[in-house]
């Protein structure tokens, strides 16, 4: 089958013709799926996309018009396909249901250390030949609360290295993780509940209608002035302008972001000689209680080669029409 690969990084190439082995034609290109972009579908049956590509009502009957009839995409969220128009249009849609949830789990915590032991602050003072200590204080994680906003595998993950420390966790989840309750300890509450009370929250939750916006001026009201949160999941969770305000006023004492709910003009880009315009953005990344990565919590060998597994055992198994369970990553 041949499959254009849309959003193409040169760190995933190898891992997907590798695991192709030469089973699937594919066809690779940086540029993103858009409107503009979708008469390159033309003569595919297939495209692969990443969470920078929109596959909205608008792009999908494009690409279906050009006689795309599957899509694979290498993440596991689907915020950025619309699954009814697909569905109504015939197109078969599959994710990566999973892949390292140790990888953004383990990126969450860097960001929490990063950010609480100032480590960035003093390696600039050390290329400076300041060894002055001033305003490098941390606190300890032993003994302080973790609030976990979704507890599934990559939630767990985070849940189980926060054990380790010796931390007191707090979940919030629709559904409770039973097995993470016996090995952790972990208790479960209300979204306030856990805003109240937790000295760090780290969110793993999917976006969705129900979660969008769900950390917003309300929420941010409610945690300690303490406190620190990290969003390793997806950017539209967090209210961005209502963030700003908290981190004015004081509200939040550090943020760590992978994600940003704008996120798709501006990472896995180059923009050296285009400015970036968005003002919200540069807003956020001149507070210095703010560290912002580029949407790479999942970059990790083994991610990468999980992620580009599935893809391909995806694309197999359209080429067969195979796919009849939810649990195989069909999404329809």
């Amino acid at each position: 089958m041949k499959t254009l690969v849309f959003s193409t990084q040169q760190y995933e190439q190898h891992f997907l013709q590798h695991e192709a082995n030469g089973k699937q034609e594919l066809v690779f290109t940086p540029l993103s799926l858009n409107s503009n972009t979708a008469d390159m579908t033309m003569g595919f049956s297939a495209v692969s996309l990443f969470t920078s590509d929109n596959a909205l009502a608008d792009v999908l009957r494009l690409i279906h018009a050009h006689g795309v009839k599957y899509i694979t995409l290498r993440s596991m969220g689907h915020d950025h396909v619309n699954l009814k128009v697909a569905k109504e249009l015939g197109i078969k849609v599959a994710n990566v249901p999973s892949y390292s949830p140790h990888a953004i789990a383990e990126h969450a915590v860097t960001l929490l250390l990063t950010l609480n032991r100032k480590i960035l602050l003093g390696q600039q003072r050390m290329k400076q030949n300041n060894y002055c200590l001033d305003d490098l204080v941390g606190f300890d994680l032993f003994g302080k609360t973790i609030g976990i906003i979704g507890t599934g595998k990559t939630g767990a993950a985070f849940a189980a290295i926060m054990h380790g420390f010796g931390c007191k966790l707090l979940g919030y989840d629709v559904t409770q993780n039973e097995i993470l309750i016996a090995q952790t300890g972990i208790t479960y509450h209300s979204l306030d509940e856990v805003c109240k009370n937790a000295d760090v929250i780290s969110i793993h939750c999917p976006l969705n209608d129900t979660t969008r916006h769900m950390f917003n001026k309300q929420r941010f009201n409610l945690m300690k002035k303490e406190a620190f949160l990290i969003n390793t999941a997806r950017g539209g969770i967090i209210n961005t302008q209502d963030l700003i305000q908290a981190l004015n006023e004081g509200k939040i004492a550090a943020v760590g972001l992978d994600v940003y709910e704008n996120e798709k003009p501006i990472f896995f880009i180059n923009h050296l000689e285009r400015p970036i315009q968005d003002e919200m953005f540069k807003q956020l990344t001149s507070f210095p209680n703010v560290l912002i990565t580029g949407h790479q919590a999942f970059l990790t060998n083994e991610a990468l080669k999980g992620i580009a597994a599935t893809t391909i055992d995806n694309l197999n198994r359209f080429a067969q029409d195979g796919f009849s369970q939810n649990d195989l990553g069909e999404l329809q």
